[in-house]
């Protein structure tokens, strides 16, 4: 006859619960899982099924229950991790969307917002045409496999347990924060460069020809030269939105000792 004693229930529950917490965490708010077309009952399902298959990896989970003070706190740092992880890759991808909408302000497209289907909100158009780009390129990379891979090892730089990021990584992640604006720069600076190009011929023009009515005649240009601009960079933008990706990874390895 078996017979299952409490403890080794609750054990069973804890080896499962705590993982599911990490990567379910992670699921929300990462980029093409926490999309808002990716209902919560999908990502559930989809954190659950990874749960199970990554557990004959993961180390043995620690003995104290799950409704006890240490459980308390090691489920608190498991959400952290989680969202941590998810968070730092999602801000490339809101680096892109910046980037977008500065190179959008210079061209006279700061008006025309559409629907983001990655987040239901209303986002700048060339913004939101470059956080596109950038899905298909982490598609196209396999980042989506890169992310299950790096939440996994994460179990073993950081085991389950009530000791979690330590404050000085977590002041490591607020300076993280900056690489939005310095990924946003690069995605822009190119167009920005070309567009003031652009105006400085304009001034010139006003300078000789003050007579001209620069507003009706600049922005048809500015607005062409500037579509322009965004067919011409494409091929330079994949490659920097390769090394954001790479470089958000990398950090997110050292943050969890992987």
């Amino acid at each position: 006859m078996l017979v299952l004693t409490t403890a080794q229930i609750e054990g069973w529950i804890a080896g499962v619960f705590w993982p599911f917490l990490r990567i379910g965490a992670c699921l929300m708010v990462a980029p093409v899982f926490g999309a808002q077309y990716v209902t919560p009952r999908i990502r559930i399902v989809l954190a659950g099924a990874l749960t199970l298959m990554a557990l004959p990896l993961l180390p043995p989970p620690p003995v104290f229950p799950v409704l006890s003070a240490d459980g308390i706190v090691t489920t608190i740092q498991q959400l952290l991790i989680g969202v941590a992880l998810g968070f730092l890759l999602q801000l490339m991808f809101d680096a892109l969307t910046l980037g977008g909408q500065i190179l959008a302000n210079g061209m006279g497209l700061e008006f025309a917002y559409n629907l983001d289907p990655l987040r239901g909100v209303q986002a700048p158009t060339l913004g939101q045409f470059y956080s596109l780009i950038g899905t298909l390129v982490f598609l196209a990379l396999d980042g989506h496999v890169a992310l299950i891979e790096t939440l996994v090892e994460s179990f073993r730089g950081l085991p389950v347990g009530p000791v979690g990021l330590s404050p000085a990584e977590l002041h490591q992640m607020a300076n993280w924060g900056g690489q939005l604006f310095a990924g946003a720069l690069r995605v822009a600076l190119p167009g920005m460069t070309a567009l003031l190009v652009v105006n400085l011929a304009f001034g010139v023009t006003s300078r000789a020809a003050p007579a001209l009515n620069l507003f009706a005649v600049g922005f048809p240009i500015t607005l062409v030269f500037g579509l322009v601009i965004v067919l011409l960079s494409l091929p330079v933008l994949q490659g920097v939105v390769r090394g954001l990706i790479d470089g958000a990874f990398l950090f997110m390895r050292a943050l969890t000792g992987g």
